[in-house]
């Protein structure tokens, strides 16, 4: 079995977000980047079905140098190989049409719901229509018997079973399964694994951003008396304007 997980570098949740170059571009300067968390969920459960099937797992990111040292981390986690393709992560289209041409031969290929930075969520359906292969999102269970995958995820009032042979992509959920630790062994094998980088392919930009703003800071709370709900109306009906 081979399985391809696709993993991203985002900002650390305790970043204080800002912008440069009159607010058109992220500021990157002093912030600590990550791996993507829902792509660790990914990478867990992908070295787990491998472990039980004899199988190999690649990590692939789309980034610069500056994202190799969470690259080391994904491969101290277990995983067998890496490969960079050298170009910065312009949107999800762009990330996924430079996946594309990597991706044939694995019978699994994984991503993380989304990324927990732009939050789109679009590379799994992407990779699937470029790939003309099956792609289930949001999942919260993989299994693999019979030369089948088995998946299970969450729906509007209830749970979804599928089942599929592969080639399939599929992504990554909260509840897929707990997130490895490395521990000391996987942090000095990964400084000796492979890490491939690749030339990014030529290919159209789908977007462009125009500019960024952070959101508005909120305001104080209001209480009102349980008793009051006179009150609680008014508010909610000139002052808010919700009703």
């Amino acid at each position: 079995m081979k399985i391809l997980v696709c993993m991203s570098v985002v900002p650390d949740t305790t970043t204080k977000i800002t912008f440069t170059d009159q607010n058109t571009a992220f500021n990157a300067q002093g912030v600590q980047f990550i791996v993507n968390p829902y792509d660790e969920l990914a990478i867990t459960r992908g070295l787990e079905l491998a472990e039980a099937n004899n199988g190999t797992v690649t990590v692939v990111h789309v980034g610069l140098a500056d994202s190799e040292a969470s690259i080391r981390k994904a491969l101290s986690m277990g995983v067998h190989e890496a490969i960079r393709i050298d170009a910065s992560p312009i949107d999800a289209q762009f990330v996924a049409e430079q996946i594309a041409p990597i991706a044939s031969g694995y019978d699994l290929i994984l991503t993380g719901r989304e990324s927990i930075d732009y939050n789109g969520g679009a590379v799994c359906g992407l990779l699937g229509a470029l790939l003309n292969i099956p792609s289930i999102n949001v999942v919260t269970k993989i299994d693999f018997a019979g030369g089948v995958f088995s998946f299970e995820r969450d729906i509007d009032g209830g749970r979804e079973m599928l089942s599929c042979a592969g080639p399939v992509v599929a992504s990554a959920q909260k509840d897929l399964c707990e997130p490895r630790i490395p521990n000391m062994r996987g942090i000095m094998a990964a400084r000796t694994k492979p890490l491939q980088v690749l030339a990014a392919t030529d290919v159209q930009t789908a977007s462009k951003y125009i500019s960024y703003e952070n959101p508005v800071a909120k305001s104080g709370v209001k209480l009102i008396d349980a008793s009051n709900a006179e009150q609680l109306i008014h508010i909610l009906k000139n002052e808010v304007k919700v009703i």
